[in-house]
């Protein structure tokens, strides 16, 4: 069923419930998640961070990498998630903080496998947020916050120009190779070569740490590879290059 999300109202939804339990089955078909700065630490402990470019919308986003082809999410095991630490863009299903006119919205997917009658009331008979809705959204204006500071963070970077295009070249058991394009990572030549001043700037903002962060999530990448043993087709090889920004592919790479 499609995705649905709508604002969440409390006279519409006043009946609604929603299962806590821990499992990831919607995120089943994840390939990419969108990463927010006051998480980068400990997803680079566990999977690759780079950048990706909206060309329609002409921005740039920070994604974590949770499989290398679309529809694979390979830190699932049926619906169990194999890792320490999951993404908060993940955490946050069936809810999500959306612009509402001025302000921002609390967001509920009504066709959510996790709305069930045997879950939790999001509001009391008062009509006042219950206590796990209160946590909810307390999650969420956290995630709101994170990714207002991803933005800037992010924009920084490209002002900067510390961005170059990666490329993934795999093997897999079978003999078939592909190349996986469209992502970016952070230059550690041009970081290097930066003016005290900005570094200094870098630093004050909170933004050299996750440059870091996304420079050492790299290596995650043999991570990926690892959890690809238990899929039909496993990688046999890989091998990351960095390519030219005139040598990049126009189409995007594995889109969210």
């Amino acid at each position: 069923m499609a995705i649905n999300f709508v604002p969440l109202d409390k006279e519409k939804h006043k009946d609604l419930k929603v299962a806590v339990n821990t499992s990831f089955s919607f995120a089943k078909n994840t390939h990419l998640a969108a990463a927010t700065i006051r998480e980068f630490a400990q997803l680079a402990a566990t999977m690759p961070l780079v950048f990706i470019e909206d060309t329609n919308a002409k921005r740039h986003h920070v994604v974590t990498m949770l499989g290398m082809e679309q529809g694979q999410n390979l830190f699932l095991t049926g619906d169990s998630w194999k890792g320490p630490h999951v993404p908060m863009n993940i955490l946050r299903y069936p809810f999500d903080v959306r612009p509402d006119g001025d302000k921002l919205g609390v967001y509920i997917d009504e066709n959510s496998d996790l709305i069930s009658d045997e879950g939790q009331a999001l509001f009391t008979e008062a009509g006042e947020a219950s206590e796990f809705l209160d946590n909810r959204q307390k999650f969420l204006a956290d995630l709101a916050n994170s990714e207002m500071l991803t933005q800037r963070f992010v924009a920084k970077v490209v002002e900067l120009d510390l961005l170059d295009p990666i490329q993934i070249r795999l093997t897999y058991q079978d003999g078939k190779q592909r190349n996986v394009t469209g992502m970016m990572s952070i230059n550690e030549k041009k970081l290097l070569e930066l003016p005290e001043e900005q570094v200094l700037e870098l630093h004050k903002q909170g933004f050299l740490g996750a440059i870091y962060a996304v420079m050492m999530s790299v290596g995650q990448l043999n991570r990926l590879v690892e959890l690809s043993n238990d899929t039909d087709n496993p990688i046999r090889n890989m091998q990351l290059s960095a390519v030219k920004a005139e040598e990049a592919p126009a189409e995007a790479a594995p889109s969210a």
